[in-house]
């Protein structure tokens, strides 16, 4: 199968969408298929074969952050012609509704097409007061996949329409078999994020920190992940600052020994989130987690079962939390344990074959559509002339 994928949001720069693009992308060219991925990228950025670059992308707010987004004629031109040259059986565009690349080929492309919605935000006037815009290039969409209950919930709300849910993917053995590294190892809390996107929650754990480090004062707290960290830290006391580690952006397979290595990996994010990939690969690893009470993160738990929630943006019960569990070792065995037989249904085995599907249905559908439709055709010409079948 030839198949087209949609990036909306610029290669260069990490993020859980890029991720479950890249990996999706991996998987079905391990299985034999031609996979193109379309995408925003700067003109120095190193790109894997199989993705095409849209051009450079621009900082736009969106969904309660900063995404890097890429639009007008000239994107429009490289749609075409992606399209033009791709002779994509299915077309999978991620984010159709954001101002980027999967607008422009909802509108361009025709032929079948899936359409994944990744965000949650049951208050998004923008989108509201766009559908009119949105609603010709969403009447193409042949399937929608939303990646969790939430994201099906904003789409349905704020759209009409419905989709299947399929959640994002991890290779899970690939987490699992990774070898921790020594010194990340012993009494660790790990973050991964942006450091300066308020919404993935560090300073909410900076807050809770000082609590931690009065009653578990050999505790660190390892960040991985781009920004300012001298801002990071100075609500911090001085003396407490270098109980905090920065690593700056990490590798995968880094990623992977991180959170091997850590006792327990914390994600305070405060909100904006549909799914909560990171989740997904830190159980992969066998990290027990914390996590605020979002509703994606409860569901990506198993509404506790898997990992610990805390009271979303309530610093003393993340610290409170952090405190019980770093000083039971048996209850954090007992979520390592819980959330290694979780993760499975999350791995690219059960995802890809999922997303497959669809795909093959909304292409045997078209090709069912275009048989009636030429023997429609053909018996208007043989009335037309005369002839009989045979």
């Amino acid at each position: 199968m030839r198949i087209g994928i949609v990036c909306p949001y610029s290669w260069d720069v990490p993020g859980g969408v890029q991720f479950h693009i890249r990996d999706l992308a991996e998987y079905f060219i391990r299985l034999g298929h031609e996979v193109s991925v379309l995408a925003p990228a700067d003109d120095d950025t190193p790109l894997p074969p199989y993705v095409v670059s849209a051009g450079r992308a621009v900082p736009v707010p969106y969904n309660g952050s900063v995404a890097r987004l890429n639009f007008g004629f000239l994107s429009a031109a490289r749609v075409r012609r992606w399209l033009h040259d791709g002779r994509f059986d299915v077309v999978h565009i991620h984010e159709p509704t954001s101002p980027s690349l999967g607008l422009l080929t909802c509108w361009a492309a025709s032929g079948p097409i899936v359409a994944t919605f990744h965000t949650s935000n049951p208050r998004s006037r923008a989108m509201i007061a766009a559908y009119s815009i949105l609603q010709a290039a969403l009447e193409k969409i042949s399937a929608r996949i939303a990646v969790s209950e939430y994201a099906r919930r904003t789409l349905v709300e704020h759209l009409g329409g419905d989709a299947v849910v399929i959640p994002n993917g991890v290779d899970v053995d690939f987490f699992a078999e990774a070898e921790p590294k020594p010194e990340w190892q012993g009494d660790t809390i790990g973050f991964i994020g942006r450091i300066d996107e308020p919404r993935k929650g560090l300073p909410v754990l900076m807050k809770a920190l000082p609590r931690i480090l009065a009653e578990r004062p050999q505790t660190r707290l390892l960040v991985a992940g781009r920004g300012d960290e001298e801002e990071a830290v100075e609500s911090l006391p001085a003396e407490l600052r270098s109980r905090v580690e920065f690593l700056g952006m990490v590798s995968d397979e880094d990623k992977a020994r991180f959170l091997r290595s850590v006792d327990l990996y914390v994600a305070p994010n405060t909100g904006g989130e549909s799914f909560g990939i990171i989740l997904v690969e830190a159980m992969s690893a066998g990290a027990p987690v914390l996590a605020s009470d979002l509703d994606a993160f409860a569901q990506v738990l198993d509404q506790g079962a898997a990992g610990e929630l805390f009271a979303n943006e309530d610093p003393q019960a993340l610290a409170a939390a952090a405190v019980r569990l770093l000083g039971d070792p048996e209850r954090r065995a007992e979520l390592r344990e819980r959330g290694s037989a979780h993760v499975r249904r999350f791995d690219w085995s059960t995802v890809g074959a999922d997303i497959l599907s669809v795909y093959e249905t909304v292409t045997d559908g078209m090709a069912a559509v275009a048989a009636a439709d030429d023997d429609e055709r053909g018996q208007g010409l043989r009335a037309r002339f005369g002839l009989a079948r045979d």
